[in-house]
């Protein structure tokens, strides 16, 4: 989940619980180190650029290089040069979030995001600036779909990505009731293994399912925010809200080392929100730039959150979500590999073998013993091998994301 300011914390929204699926892109939380759509790309003569920069300096502001483009991919590139006050910038349309990037500390790398947009009023919003919102409007209508053959297997494979979430998901139920069961029970040994075995579930798919908001709620309200209510952070806690969902668990699982009746009536509440959340899924549709910007997402979460220990801050076993994250950008790759190795091979072979490089220094952290199957990801292990994971996963993360507006343009 993102890590932004508690009181800015937006829903990274594409659908409200009545709504159908919109056809813009997913998009996730972004680390300010991943790198922007490659220049020097063929497709990139074919996505409209927009530039976003952050600064500081007595005011914040938040500078749009243009409010115009032809409908489209367009790709959004942002840059924090001195803002301490603006961490995120979104685009909106109707309460409805098309496209985000998050943790945008000054000073660090450009990082992009390619949506494709139809014609409309669009606004760009950065929470926190002097001018929090900048109207923005796409003209005309964008090309119809190609079909070519790339662009009819990338179509395919995210097609069928919607069953793996779907099966992801119901498998969260699954394993989120069994951890109910073992809080009710008030066995806290059994307890701490079941949250060990729901958590991965969330993480594979996180970038797919955090955009649903409870009926009554507005899209700015974490109240009604299903993936706040689900994976907030001690981090992102939002005050008048309060904690809720697995985090609120773990910590009294792993901190307070205690199951008490608040302990019992998260849990359940936990399970109603996740079954809430199962209910909503298979209205999902997707696109292969949803696919790209998630993997890139899921990436860019274990930059964040994972490799410094915020994710598990009790339970420290931020590896199960690491790997969980890796898995399910992995899937979403598999899915549109048949399609980019017509696309580009040469980016298409360069991506499996990072992963497979990314999967091989994974598995020299499993344990059969650890709790989800990982040793724990402790102080010492954290100062040991943050580095080691951080840089592999950056040069997964750099060719990974390209692929945005490489699909976007097939």
């Amino acid at each position: 989940m993102s890590s932004g300011n508690p009181q800015k914390s937006r829903l990274r929204s594409v659908l409200a619980l009545t709504a159908v699926a919109v056809s813009a892109a997913l998009v996730l939380a972004g680390c300010s180190t991943s790198s922007s759509s490659g220049s020097g790309d063929s497709s990139s003569s074919k996505v409209n650029k927009i530039s976003v920069t952050l600064t500081g300096g007595g005011s914040d502001k938040c500078a749009v290089s243009s409010t115009s483009v032809p409908a489209g991919p367009v790709t959004f590139t942002v840059e924090n040069k001195s803002s301490t006050g603006i961490t995120e910038v979104e685009l909106l349309q109707e309460q409805k979030i098309l496209g985000e990037k998050e943790n945008l500390a000054p000073g660090l790398a450009k990082s992009s995001f390619t949506v494709t947009l139809g014609g409309g009023k669009y606004q760009v919003y950065c929470p926190g600036a002097t001018k929090e919102l900048t109207d923005f409007t796409v003209t005309g209508k964008a090309a119809a779909a190609s079909n070519s053959s790339a662009a009819t297997l990338l179509r395919q494979g995210a097609k069928q990505y919607a069953t793996y979430v779907d099966d992801q998901v119901t498998t969260m139920v699954a394993t989120t009731k069994a951890l109910q069961t073992a809080v009710d029970s008030g066995n806290l040994t059994d307890a701490q293994t079941a949250y060990a075995k729901a958590r991965p579930y969330y993480e594979r798919v996180e970038s797919d399912v955090d955009g649903f908001v409870k009926p009554g709620f507005k899209a700015t309200d974490n109240a009604g925010n299903l993936d706040y209510l689900i994976d907030m952070r001690a981090s992102n806690l939002d005050p008048k809200v309060g904690w809720h969902g697995y985090h609120a668990v773990e910590r009294d699982l792993f901190q307070s080392k205690a199951i008490t009746a608040s302990t019992k009536t998260l849990a359940a509440e936990l399970t109603s929100n996740v079954e809430e959340l199962s209910k909503l899924v298979p209205s999902l549709s997707y696109k292969p730039e949803d696919l790209a910007n998630g993997a890139a997402g899921l990436l860019e979460e274990v930059q964040t959150e994972k490799v410094t220990g915020e994710e598990e801050a009790f339970s420290h076993i931020d590896l199960v979500d690491l790997a969980a994250n890796v898995e399910g950008a992995e899937e979403a790759f598999a899915y549109m590999r048949p399609g980019l190795q017509k696309l580009d091979p040469s980016i298409t072979k360069a991506i499996a073998a990072q992963f497979t490089k990314t999967d091989a220094l994974l598995d020299t952290y499993r344990s059969s013993t650890g709790l989800g199957g990982f040793i724990t990801y402790d102080a010492a292990t954290k100062a040991k091998d943050a580095n080691t994971i951080s840089q592999q996963v950056q040069a997964l993360q750099d060719p990974l994301s390209q692929l945005a507006a490489k699909v976007a343009t097939a």
